[in-house]
């Protein structure tokens, strides 16, 4: 079973309507595998918080009065199941609940875990072989034969050791201290904590003394360069060679001989070379999306459009590039740097309070909500990218959850008009992210079709995932009016009441666009394309 289908199948025993048969493959799971009970724990959490928000919502109910009962009763055959159950079943109060269940969460529940000896630092036009993950700018390295069929990637080992290798090449990160490369250019610089640091080849293997060499490896010789500082040459079945600044030599993966080489550090790409190179080429690809934002904000269909590059002075407000002109309120949010990593052109919403304030009037049929957002963590239990204020009737709601999916909605029921009926259907996406993409910046989009009757998420242009519309939660009508971007609000009413919900995003955003129609596979895809970094 995988991860994706562990996951639906806990959706489907929370919603209620899992087949016995499945229901018994998920126990057996359940037993033997203590993430897969986290996971469980973590969602039934998360479905009950939003059951305690449903019915603060409803008014005239006191918060602190609330029963918080799972929605459903469910078969279960295990008394260990069972028991995670009972533990909320038996709640009192919300209060009580919260406190409680933070409390267990911060003995029992499982620590973030990563996998990999390194990270891709930068790239330049990466093309990784299709038995490869196409790893993205940020990401951890996965284990195993990596093959970069094309273009330049960067890699930070967390030993310190930085990496250039060029492609096409084959290569395997060991450990923080250790690769294989069985063929193409890698250029190393290694400093004084990670000396030893070795690269094993066919020919033999390189131990760094400190503090920078290359390799070009082929399927006949390596060819080792000395740029800086010395090493030891290790051959396969010979002795080994000490090696200073400026030495060069040719090793033979069949004979052992080794032969002088004219020392030429110019064969590789240096570490400078490659960062004045990402300069100008990130520039470059910034202008392209500049000239295609100011196309873009012309696009009748748009209802707002906020690139958080903006030209003039602070002034807290942020403007509406679209027809509609709806300028937006920035609070407590600080500038930062885009995906660009041009210096103020992104909003960042780690600080509590943070927001941007948006009214938008009218009735809509169909929508898109768009942005390009950076996630540092999710250490909420909701992360917010667009809320209504309080999540009116026929309002959407769009945010994160802790666990990694996306969560759209439109509330479609008054609780205090359609007693005992769910206020709203939820439309998740797969997980997306894992701690391991901390800081990663990430092209996220959620079309609501009324007409192809379906809510579909994309991430990086991709739809991940395709959900129909029953008739029983149709919404024909969505209206927002008073709204939030990166956080959440009460509505004005309750303003009196100074406690809320932290639901600010630890991340940044810096493009944000809803649109008054539901765009189509082809336009996200182009918008990521030409928006990425």
């Amino acid at each position: 079973m995988n991860s994706e289908e562990r996951s639906q199948l806990i959706d489907a025993l929370i919603e209620g309507d899992i087949s016995e048969a499945d229901f018994v493959r998920l126990e057996a799971e359940m037993l033997v595998d203590a993430e897969v009970r986290q996971e469980y724990y973590d969602r039934v959490q998360v479905d009950t918080l939003i059951d305690v928000e449903t019915r603060e919502q409803s008014a005239g109910v006191d918060s602190e009065k609330i029963v918080a009962f799972p929605r459903r009763t469910l078969w279960l055959r295990t008394t260990g199941i069972a028991a995670l159950l009972a533990i909320l079943a038996t709640v009192a109060s919300v209060n009580w609940f919260v406190s409680r269940h933070q409390n267990i969460i911060a003995t029992n529940e499982v620590e973030p875990t990563a996998s990999g000896y390194g990270v891709v630092a930068e790239h330049l036009d990466a093309k990784w072989a299709s038995d490869s993950a196409s790893i993205q700018r940020g990401e951890i390295l996965p284990q195993g034969p990596l093959v970069l069929d094309a273009g330049i990637v960067q890699i930070d080992l967390f030993s310190g050791v930085a990496l250039v290798v060029e492609g096409s090449a084959n290569f395997e990160i060991l450990s923080p201290m250790d690769v294989r490369v069985d063929s193409g250019k890698i250029r190393a610089r290694v400093p004084e904590q990670a000396r030893g640091f070795r690269i094993h080849t066919a020919a033999g293997e390189v131990v760094d003394l400190g503090t920078e060499f290359a390799l070009d490896v082929t399927p006949d010789h390596a060819d080792v360069h000395v740029i800086d500082g010395e090493i030891e040459w290790h051959p396969t079945d010979a002795d080994m060679q000490h090696m200073s600044k400026g030495e060069a030599l040719r090793a033979s993966n069949d004979t052992a001989t080794t032969s002088p080489l004219s020392h030429d550090p110019s064969r590789f790409i240096g570490h400078e070379e490659l960062e004045n190179t990402l300069i100008r080429g990130r520039s470059e690809r910034r202008q392209e999306w500049l000239t295609h934002s100011a196309q873009l904000a012309n696009d009748p269909r748009l209802l707002l459009y906020y690139p958080m590059s903006q030209k003039g002075g602070w002034n807290r407000q942020l403007v509406d590039l679209s027809p509609h002109a709806i300028n937006g309120t920035i609070v407590r949010a600080n500038r930062s740097a885009d995906r660009w990593e041009s210096e103020n052109a992104a909003l960042d919403f780690t600080a509590a309070g943070s927001r941007v304030r948006v009214e938008i009037p009218g009735e809509h049929r169909s929508m898109t909500l768009y942005c390009w957002a950076r996630i540092d963590s999710l250490d909420r239990w909701y992360n917010s990218l667009f809320l209504t204020d309080g999540h009116e009737l026929n309002e959407p709601h769009w945010q994160i959850l802790k666990d990694g999916r996306l969560f759209f909605s439109v509330k479609k029921n008054d609780p205090q008009v359609s007693k005992g009926e769910r206020d709203k259907h939820i439309y998740y996406s797969p997980k997306f992210w894992t701690p391991a993409q901390a800081g990663q910046w990430f092209q996220i989009a959620t079309t609501y079709d009324i007409d192809a009757r379906n809510v579909t998420h994309y991430i990086n242009g991709e739809i991940v995932s395709r959900e129909a519309i029953a008739e029983k939660w149709l919404v024909e009508t969505v209206t927002i009016g008073a709204a939030s971007i990166g956080n959440w609000s009460e509505p004005r009413y309750k303003s009196a009441d100074p406690s809320f919900a932290v639901r600010n995003l630890n991340g940044a955003i810096d493009e944000f666009a809803i649109f008054g129609e539901a765009l189509n596979a082809e336009e996200i895809r182009e918008l990521y394309e030409i928006g990425k970094p």
